[in-house]
């Protein structure tokens, strides 16, 4: 139906979607931070988001092989980038978690959650020019808390951040 640079609206019968432009797809961390007394942190990012008007907070994302001549890089190699670009943490171990569909009734774009641990911060973060991201180090513990907190104060959350209150995504393989 159409196609811009990054999606494309699409028909198939009489149903209406949008899917991501050139088979782009995405890579989502969950990254996770311990303290030497075992405190467990995790990685949190937010930006305003011109769809919903408003700053939301999510966890550090970003497209796989969007970039000319990356089209065949894979998720593992995009997190890595994307986790130091948007948060300043380097990771030294990224797992593959699976692949997920953030809406299927309205979006074809599947993306792929990764796990990284074992962080190292060697920058400040904020990714590439113009993004403005603002990076949160929030103990597990609290996470309820920063997440109501940043509700009140009239922002917009990421459904992924609901998968840091399932166990499976933060233990320890």
């Amino acid at each position: 139906m159409w196609e811009g640079r990054f999606i494309t609206a699409k028909k198939r019968g009489r149903w209406e979607y949008v899917g991501r432009a050139r088979g782009i797809r995405a890579a989502v961390i969950i990254a996770l931070d311990d303290d030497t007394d075992g405190t467990r942190h995790v990685i949190l990012v937010s930006q305003y988001r011109v769809p919903l008007g408003r700053f939301c907070l999510e966890l550090p994302a970003g497209l796989v092989g969007d970039d000319a001549g990356g089209e065949g890089e894979d998720a593992l190699t995009a997190a890595a980038r994307e986790l130091e670009e948007e948060t300043g943490y380097r990771a030294a171990r990224l797992e593959v978690l699976g692949e997920f569909y953030s809406s299927p009734g309205m979006v074809s774009e599947a993306f792929t959650l990764l796990r990284a641990r074992d962080l190292a911060r060697v920058g400040e973060g904020g990714g590439t020019e113009g993004e403005n991201i603002t990076v949160h180090r929030v103990a597990l513990r609290d996470l309820s808390r920063f997440v109501a907190e940043w509700r009140r104060a009239g922002h917009a959350v990421d459904v992924r951040i609901a998968m840091l209150q399932t166990p499976e995504y933060l233990r320890e393989d």
